[in-house]
């Protein structure tokens, strides 16, 4: 349940900035990949991002193509 919490505040913090998943659905796509590759990375200046695409080789169909739309 907490770990949970700490992904929808991360995922919250990254659409207030703008920097990814703009929509309910993308968030959905990218969770359990955000979780799985990128629990450590603080939010912020585009780190999760960054870090998502850095694990393109490993992320789901859903959470590819988002990070793609999004331009990495």
């Amino acid at each position: 349940m907490r770990l949970t919490v700490i992904v929808a505040v991360m995922f919250a913090s990254l659409c207030a900035t703008g920097a990814i998943a703009q929509t309910t659905a993308e968030q959905a796509a990218c969770r359990s990949d955000f979780a799985k590759l990128c629990k450590g990375t603080k939010p912020g200046g585009g780190r999760i991002l960054t870090c998502l695409a850095e694990h393109k080789d490993k992320l789901s169909p859903a959470c590819l193509q988002v990070i793609e739309a999004h331009g990495q």
